[in-house]
């Protein structure tokens, strides 16, 4: 289990108090957030918690948030509720001879703060880049977007600073070695033909996306 410092409330993301090896860098938050799909945006409401999963995406030193207007949680981040965002990679179960020892090699990534609504004047813009950070090129084959749609959407960024966001990671074999049999179960992510009804060609960005990612996870 993660335990954080509990020092100073700014202080608690940029330290561990376990397995402080497994710090990382500022490249490891950025490629966790930009290979994670979904992560998980997490608040408070009416004095209750709340973790909603949502599609999120690296901007430079910023994370977008993309949801509909009437979205309870993203409402209350849009209006100034702190946040964390949180996204996870699993990349093997690490198999050990004692159960105490069981473990998972991943990449996990934290980023906390108060959110900014992305004014009107950006958020075509903004939205062009949330589309093609996760289907590169994808925004160039759509219509442009219509004043209703851009009405009806609400998009966070979360900023990337120095000292609001925590990065870990695990990798290797079972840490005690064993005369019996011990090691990993790799695990991947892959992206299969597409299903459609349509009769149209498929757009060359879902094609690109679908070999990029396969060649990736292979």
């Amino acid at each position: 289990m993660v335990q954080l410092l509990a020092t100073r409330p700014e202080d608690r993301l940029a330290n561990l108090t376990r397995k402080k090896d497994r710090r990382g860098d500022r490249a490891l938050l950025d490629d966790v957030f930009d290979r994670c799909l979904v992560a998980t945006v997490s608040t408070v409401l009416a004095d209750e918690p709340w973790a909603v999963p949502t599609l999120v995406v690296r901007d430079n030193n910023r994370l977008l948030l993309h949801g509909s207007t009437g979205a309870g949680a993203l409402g209350h981040a849009a209006g100034g509720a702190k946040v964390t965002v949180s996204a996870f990679i699993l990349d093997a179960l690490v198999i050990a001879e004692r159960q105490f020892e069981h473990s998972a090699n991943y990449r996990s990534a934290v980023v906390r703060g108060t959110c900014c609504v992305v004014g009107s004047d950006e958020i075509a813009t903004a939205l062009d880049c949330f589309t093609d950070a996760i289907v590169p090129g994808r925004s160039q084959e759509c219509p442009p977007h219509t004043a209703k749609e851009l009405a009806q959407t609400v998009l966070l960024e979360l900023p990337i600073t120095d000292d609001n966001w925590l990065a870990k990671q695990r990798s290797g074999p079972p840490s005690s070695p064993s005369a019996q049999w011990t090691g990993l179960v790799p695990v991947t992510q892959a992206y299969l033909p597409p299903d459609s009804s349509s009769t149209q060609p498929l757009p060359a960005s879902v094609t690109r996306f679908i070999e990029t990612h396969n060649q990736t996870s292979a």
